[in-house]
């Protein structure tokens, strides 16, 4: 059988030390955050009825996993690191890879310096080192998350695991107690409104942005132990354990709040938390969100990482594809940290943020058009996982996130425009500054199709 790219063969100073739990550790740690806290919410104010509010949550959980099957099925073959960039480039070719992996960079580097300062707001909510200024905070946690990575990919990848199991046993722990705390009387809301196809959509949105991340083990297929078959493993085995979670949490809030009082509602895991503890909700939640805030920062710091790791080393870009002795890219990590802090400190990551719907869900859509393409131009590769009912899961997902591209232009049409136009700026730069002959490089056999 044909494969792509196994990154022993080409010598890669990766190391192939990362397992199953890691993966599974991976998807948690980056889906599970502030965005479960606020979306019911947000889902509750369009949709009212109990019964839809949970199905739509599994159905969140269900689309995951059909779009999840392209990425899995490319992740296990081409078992390259650097997730959508090296799908997009081993089925579309170097421009279209390096537009794929500058979109998935760019649309996740101002998400770190967000978290990190929402992390010294929280800080500062629990009266901790409330005489230090938020922005210095920020700079602070990126710089240990940045010692964490630099210990080497075991340290960050035990580090990543024992952070999300904190937080789900937290969230678990949450969960029991809003189900089984004694509630104190319900507040007047005003009646539902009847059920739109505009607030359906806006619930439908809102759920499946909490569900962003679950691709997160796919990013490492030259750093797991067995690429072929644990990307599936962790990848579907992360996203129903995700999906557990947030039918549960949905389930407890029910129980607490009426759709109505969650309607609208900023903070409706913080309302229901209120009803039960009172005067300590704040306090529990704050310090559950920062567990939370954590483990996506540590996550995204060494995911972000690898994705400009990758694109140097297929570069060959000098110091910037450079892999330390305990696995780490070393220089690739530290370029992440100062970037992260100075987005941090001028407060540019807002911007970026703007910008970061429209280029994943860009990047979403670009996977699922290269799975089918690589059925195509290549049957005869390795494929130890190959999604069911093909190519029919790949045209679900893809559809589905042509559509939310399409919402996202019809409602900001300048931001999708000024997002559009930074990437063509950036990948033009760096596609000028990286062109050149390698020669027989390390990826030289993966551009040849070996």
């Amino acid at each position: 059988m044909e494969h792509i790219g196994n990154a022993d063969e080409r010598n890669s100073h990766l190391q192939r030390v990362l397992g199953v739990a890691f993966g599974i550790a991976a998807v948690v740690g980056t889906c599970i955050g502030q965005g479960i806290l606020r979306a019911p919410g947000v889902v509750a104010e369009g949709v009212h009825e109990p019964a839809l509010i949970i199905l739509l949550w599994i159905a969140g959980g269900l689309f995951s996993a059909i779009d999840a099957m392209s990425t899995v099925e490319l992740a296990s073959s081409i078992r390259k690191s650097g997730g959508p960039y090296a799908f997009a480039k081993a089925a579309f070719g170097r421009t279209a890879g390096l537009a794929t992996g500058l979109a998935d960079w760019l649309g996740y580097v101002g998400v770190g310096a967000f978290i990190a300062v929402v992390f010294g707001e929280y800080l500062h909510r629990l009266g901790i080192a409330s005489s230090v200024p938020i922005p210095v905070i920020a700079v602070l946690v990126v710089l240990a998350v940045g010692v964490v990575q630099a210990l080497g990919t075991r340290v960050a990848g035990w580090s990543q695991e024992a952070g999300s199991a904190i937080k789900a046993v937290l969230f678990l722990a949450l969960i029991a107690a809003l189900l089984l705390a004694p509630r104190g009387a319900p507040v007047a809301a005003a009646p539902p409104q009847a059920l739109t196809v505009v607030g359906l959509i806006i619930a439908a949105r809102a759920i499946l942005g909490t569900y962003l991340g679950w691709n997160a083990a796919a990013y490492y297929a030259e750093e797991v132990t067995d690429p072929r078959r644990q990307i599936a493993r962790a990848t579907f085995s992360g996203i129903a354990l995700v999906t557990v979670i947030y039918v549960l949490v949905n389930v407890a809030l029910l129980q607490v709040l009426t759709p109505a009082e969650m309607g609208g509602s900023p903070l409706a895991a913080g309302d229901a938390a209120r009803r039960v503890f009172g005067q300590d909700a704040d306090t529990i939640v704050t310090a559950l969100s920062l567990v939370s805030l954590f483990t996506i920062l540590n996550m995204a710091l060494m995911t972000l990482s690898r994705v400009l790791y990758v694109i140097a080393r297929d570069a060959d870009v000098p110091y910037l594809s450079r892999v330390a002795e305990n696995g780490t890219p070393i220089v690739a990590a530290c370029v992440m940290v100062v970037a992260e802090a100075l987005l941090a400190i001028v407060g540019v990551y807002a911007v970026l943020l703007a910008f970061s719907t429209w280029l994943m869900t860009a990047v979403a859509a670009t996977v699922n058009l290269a799975a089918i393409r690589m059925r195509r131009s290549k049957p005869a590769l390795d494929r130890p996982y190959r999604m069911p009912l093909f190519p029919l899961p790949a045209i679900i997902a893809l559809v589905v996130n042509a559509t939310l591209l399409a919402a996202f232009l019809y409602e900001s049409p300048r931001t999708v425009l000024r997002a559009t136009a930074l990437l063509v700026v950036v990948t033009g730069a760096v596609s000028v500054a990286t062109r050149r002959s390698p020669g027989r490089s390390a990826t030289a056999a993966f551009d040849a199709g070996a």
